[in-house]
């Protein structure tokens, strides 16, 4: 069974020796920030299901060779991780926009953002299409991104 990870694993992979196919499992392991032994698990599941072939190019040298099975399998993961992507920029918005507007039925005109990122970039653009002054005041409802998560905090609420 192929896990989320096992997938963005592959796909960074394949992606890896299709740049460099004279790439090291540990440059690999390096580029990704995992162990060699992670790198090499999963080699040998792609070299299994016929998406990379494995030529030695000298005597302790490997060269990773993508076939056209693992060019398409590439592909699908690409698709499936540009899906992911988008559902949940979408997810992010809605739960921010019904938020931004309920605060503003309040009278609410000013939040206070708390995160970086992706997911805290499109809480802070929502917030300004709909009109919410994303201001510097930690008094104030306040947006809290943490990781691809987002929460409403009401003054006076516990920041978790």
């Amino acid at each position: 069974m192929t896990t989320p990870n096992d997938s963005s694993h592959d796909l960074s992979l394949l992606e890896n020796i299709e740049r460099d196919p004279d790439v090291t499992q540990a440059d690999l392991a390096t580029q990704l920030g995992v162990a060699v032994g992670t790198i090499n698990w999963h080699l040998k599941r792609l070299v299994e299901k016929g998406y990379v072939k494995v030529k030695r190019a000298e005597r302790r040298k490997l060269k990773y060779i993508i076939t056209p099975e693992g060019l398409s399998h590439r592909a699908r993961l690409l698709v499936d991780y540009v899906e992911q992507q988008f559902n949940l920029y979408r997810r992010i918005r809605h739960k921010v926009k019904e938020a931004a507007i309920h605060l503003q039925s309040e009278g609410v005109q000013q939040v206070y953002l708390i995160g970086e990122g992706d997911v805290a970039d499109i809480c802070r653009l929502t917030c300004i299409e709909q009109g919410l002054e994303i201001v510097d005041d930690a008094s104030l409802p306040t947006f809290e991104v943490r990781g691809l998560s987002v929460a409403l905090v009401r003054p006076g609420e516990k920041h978790g």
